[in-house]
């Protein structure tokens, strides 16, 4: 993660907070999904996705949920009263069922100094449904809704490796938005759906591994970036 000597302070846009509530949020509907505002009635859908092994490998936990508890801790971050005004996490559902069977979303939508100060993207899909091309068709419609949201102006502080070598000089300490992603290095198959939805590979390392299990070893990352104008990115 970014270290307090790697930020460098930039003016910038982010989304005006708060987000609409769950309770206002559109669905949102492509050939073969809809991505809704979550609810409680996700619960058991929810911890049958957390109980993956093969999903949550690729998690900072590394570890399925213990019980049913653990996953309702999870869901609470993004429901009412303030955890859907704070984050922008939807349900993504198949259109001809109406079955979950994933998650995705921005569950920290900027200024948070102790990662890389911009919005971080993620997502989790039943590994029944792996292959089929859904978190693609599921991360252009969710970026083309982010996008969408009204921009109030921001003084923050990001990974210095995500501002392009001279680019705050010659632009008055003002840089597009970008939003990041983070994936483990051996997930190719989060890579590809990235690299295809317009995220640029900037940065690799390592670093101890937080996972259960894994303790005593070093775990590579790679982060992605997407910006809101098309800046190139230094690759590091």
């Amino acid at each position: 993660m970014a270290s307090s000597s790697n930020l460098i302070k930039v003016k910038t846009t982010l989304p005006q907070l708060p987000f609409l509530p769950n309770a206002d949020r559109k669905p949102i509907q492509t050939e073969r999904l809809i991505i809704r505002a979550l609810a409680q009635d996700d619960l058991h859908a929810l911890h049958q996705l957390r109980t993956q092994p093969e999903v949550m490998i690729f998690t900072r936990t590394g570890r399925i949920d213990g019980d049913l508890s653990e996953t309702q801790a999870r869901l609470d971050k993004f429901l009412p009263p303030t955890g859907d005004i704070e984050t922008y996490n939807m349900a993504v559902c198949l259109a001809a069922t109406g079955e979950m069977v994933g998650i995705g979303g921005v569950h920290n939508p900027g200024a948070c100094s102790d990662e890389f100060g911009w919005p971080e993207i993620g997502y989790q899909f039943n590994r029944e449904h792996w292959g089929r091309g859904y978190a693609t068709e599921f991360m252009r419609a969710f970026l083309e809704s982010w996008w969408a949201i009204p921009r109030a102006e921001a003084e923050i502080e990001v990974d210095l490796h995500t501002v392009p070598a001279g680019y705050l000089l010659e632009n008055g300490g003002r840089v597009p938005e970008m939003l990041v992603a983070v994936v483990d290095a051996v997930n190719m198959g989060s890579s590809r759906i990235l690299q295809k939805t317009g995220f640029e590979c900037y940065r690799e390392w390592k670093e101890p591994d937080s996972r259960a299990g894994f303790e005593g070893q070093d775990v590579a990352l790679v982060e992605y970036a997407f910006s809101s104008k098309g800046m190139k990115l230094d690759v590091q």
